[in-house]
């Protein structure tokens, strides 16, 4: 049985991918599997990963017949993979020579859930380090107590699936899968999660994932109606975190980030199509009612002027019944709030 189980999924980045296998197979080891998910590919990257299935050491290729999205393609790997261990690593990205080996040996000394990873950066030939937002390094931890402060950048915002590493008992309570469907933020229930459920984790300053930025199909880059996914992913951080034991104590920043993410997206609104932006206000719109108001209230306090004024202006905006629900909500007539 493999010790590690890596999972790769692609999509349309036939000008990526070699990069990403030859940086796989500098990390081949025999008790190694290398899961690739092709999200049904609809250009050269089909054939450059069945040429991978016959050549890379320890590869398992997986097709989907429809595209499903990122965070299905990662549970299709989750299912498939057989590791003590598992790791993510996106298409279009790559690893240093021997990165996995070291990852490994990490957790097998430490002994606890999952480690996190600081990563590096690149965007065109600019490089630099993003570091795991926690200060202690190496030392076994409750990941619980990671979540917060509120008003500091804390573990949970750095969602990162392939900074880290994860045991095989995380899957084994469903605690790696990302929920279906969701095309962006994907990663944000699911970090909440395994801070909130996970019994241990660590931090390491080891590096080895290089992060492509700017890549031109990523929907960080496309203004299209996938971003608006987004809501999504922050509603169920939200009803989760509220149903939580400690939910009181948790959701001043769990509504902090949801609205930093919010006020992001509205700020940069001119790159989404008309359409998309208009719905982009009303969901904004209806999302900030939902929120528990004295939550919100303190939240928006603390904020800076601009960012805050930016979120009241919209939450001062009628709602339809279309932007009464997540992104996806059949449309309707304007109701009152």
């Amino acid at each position: 049985m493999p010790k590690l189980s890596v999972i790769v999924p692609f999509f349309n980045v036939q000008q990526y991918a070699p990069d990403t296998l030859a940086s796989l197979r500098a990390n081949t080891r025999e008790d190694f599997e290398f899961v690739l998910v092709d999200d049904c590919s609809t250009d050269a990257t089909s054939d450059i990963l069945a040429r991978a299935g016959r050549e890379l050491p320890g590869a398992v290729v997986v097709r989907h017949e429809r595209n499903a999205g990122l965070a299905t393609a990662r549970n299709t790997g989750i299912d498939t993979a057989r590791g003590d261990y598992l790791t993510f690593l996106d298409g279009d990205d790559w690893l240093a020579p021997g990165y996995f080996p070291r990852l490994l040996d990490v957790i097998e000394e430490l002994d606890c859930d999952f480690v996190r990873t600081d990563h590096v950066q690149c965007t065109g030939r600019a490089r630099s380090i993003h570091r795991v937002p926690h200060g202690r390094r190496g030392v076994v931890m409750d990941p619980r107590e990671a979540i917060l402060p509120a008003d500091r950048s804390t573990s949970v915002d750095y969602a990162y699936a392939w900074a880290g590493v994860y045991h095989r008992r995380l899957a084994d309570r469903g605690l790696l899968h990302f929920t279906d469907g969701l095309r962006t933020a994907e990663d944000r229930p699911w970090i909440w999660r395994l801070h909130r459920e996970a019994e241990t984790f660590a931090v390491t300053g080891l590096l080895g994932v290089y992060y492509r930025r700017g890549v031109a199909s990523s929907l960080t880059q496309i203004g299209d109606v996938r971003q608006l996914d987004f809501i999504r992913a922050f509603d169920q951080v939200l009803a989760e975190t509220a149903a939580d034991p400690e939910g009181a104590r948790l959701l001043p920043k769990a509504v902090r980030t949801y609205c930093a993410i919010m006020s992001h997206h509205l700020g940069s609104i001119e790159r989404f199509e008309p359409a998309v932006a208009r719905r982009l206000r009303s969901l904004c719109a209806a999302a900030l009612r939902r929120m528990p108001q004295d939550v919100l209230a303190e939240v928006m306090d603390t904020m800076d002027a601009q960012r805050a004024g930016v979120l009241r202006r919209v939450r001062r905006r009628p709602v339809t019944a279309r932007g009464a629900g997540p992104a996806g909500s059949a449309p309707a007539r304007t109701v009152a709030v």
